[in-house]
């Protein structure tokens, strides 16, 4: 987006606009967070799958 696009909706609409644009923000920032999180507990539990799968290969699992 241009700047004299921002400028312009934001003379013409006030501040709300700013506020939208704020809210969106914080709104990407929080599904990236949540998306760290997921790929973060996958890596676990793959790890922890293959964990199992070897135990239960070796004949650990009572």
């Amino acid at each position: 987006m241009e700047p004299d696009f921002i400028f312009k909706l934001v003379s013409e609409h006030g501040p709300w606009v700013l506020l939208v644009f704020y809210l969106l923000y914080r709104d990407a920032q929080k599904d990236q967070a949540t998306r760290e999180v997921l790929n973060k507990n996958t890596v676990v539990l793959i790890e922890m799958a293959t964990l199992l799968k070897e135990r239960v290969a070796q004949g650990y699992v009572r």
